[in-house]
């Protein structure tokens, strides 16, 4: 009896000693140490340079990355992990653009100021589309089901003019080519949003150190959106439950958040030299690709309040491009060339 007692003794013992230890180191969130989690690295055997935009094709699993110093378009099977193709002889590619509804794929360039459609089975050029010079940024417009391109425009980097050009505009094209419409704006448009909500669409111009604010259905610029705490507004993203915008800046390097309702900065964050930036509004989330050679994660606590969760993932320096898929919680990152490793894509998944 007395050895059953002692026993029992110290097991109870051991158990309250257990509750207090674990009680007393608590255990840290894994959504702010780790939001991302790295996959998969996928070569790029051959391309050289500065890599720029991406887009996706759900349906069939693929990644299309411009290679803007390479000439090239990539084409990556996602579900085996490798190139399977690329599209040569093109003018510094800068944005591209999957059309699930009719199976084409359009890609901007730079070089030649075109945007040529290929047809994305047999990768046969369909149409050549020549817009003006810098034919940049692609977007999807929902309501209308048309491609929505940035280009030409006078171009500053660093705040000074880099090359001449007047003024810039978004060019509305079908899925044949025809150009529909035209929303001129100041000078070159970098990154634009557009809302699926309303008729708006948000235009980074670096040139007036504004953001443009422009009505899609009546072709007209409603405001324009002084940009007074940094130089070289050129990624953005939205949140339009929230009604905010995600401006990124280069000198200084900031985050600059403002309130899509009254055209006022809330906050501004520090941060890297941003290429591209993506909102996660699944989990309030801003992912920030950066040239300095990582991607910085931002929590947004509210419409007004943000803070770095994480740490800083690494990838090669002067990269600063990916493509961000909320259906597959992805975070895809372009990584050009460095040293002994060649260009790859990261594919992060989203915790």
């Amino acid at each position: 009896m007395k050895t059953r007692y002692t026993t029992l003794s110290a097991s109870l013992i051991a158990i309250v000693i257990s509750g207090l230890v674990a009680r007393s180191v608590p255990a840290a969130p894994a959504a702010e140490s780790a939001p991302l989690t790295l996959r998969t690295h996928i070569p790029l055997p051959n391309v050289k340079g500065r890599m720029d935009h991406l887009s996706v094709d759900l349906k069939g699993q693929r990644l299309f990355a411009t290679g803007v110093e390479n000439n090239t378009l990539e084409v990556i099977d996602l579900q085996a992990g490798r190139q399977v193709r690329t599209i040569a002889d093109l003018e510094e590619p800068q944005g591209a653009f999957y059309d699930p509804s009719t199976n084409r794929l359009f890609v901007a360039s730079g070089g030649d100021g075109t945007v040529k459609i290929f047809d994305a089975t047999t990768f046969q050029l369909v149409q050549t589309v020549k817009l003006d010079s810098d034919a940049d940024n692609v977007r999807y417009d929902a309501h209308s089901n048309r491609i929505v391109i940035g280009y030409g425009g006078e171009k500053f980097v660093g705040g000074k003019a880099t090359r001449g050009g007047g003024t810039g505009a978004l060019a509305f094209i079908d899925s044949t080519g025809k150009k529909t419409q035209e929303i001129p704006v100041g000078g070159h448009p970098e990154s634009f949003q557009l809302e699926r909500s309303g008729n708006r669409v948000f235009v980074n111009d670096p040139d007036h150190k504004e953001i443009e604010v422009a009505d899609v259905a009546k072709g007209t610029v409603l405001a324009h959106w002084p940009v007074t705490a940094c130089l070289d507004n050129f990624p953005m993203s939205l949140d339009e439950a929230h009604h905010r915008l995600f401006v990124g800046c280069r000198i200084p390097t900031r985050l600059l958040v403002f309130d899509t309702e009254t055209g006022k900065m809330v906050t501004s964050l520090e941060t890297g030299t941003s290429d591209d930036l993506f909102y996660d509004a699944s989990k309030m989330r801003i992912y920030v690709i950066c040239r300095e050679g990582f991607v910085e994660v931002f929590q947004q606590r509210d419409a007004d309040h943000y803070a770095k969760i994480g740490t800083r993932y690494p990838i090669a320096a002067n990269s600063g491009t990916g493509f961000f898929v909320p259906d597959q919680g992805r975070l895809f990152v372009a990584a050009r060339e460095q040293g002994n490793q060649g260009a790859e894509i990261l594919v992060y998944e989203t915790k």
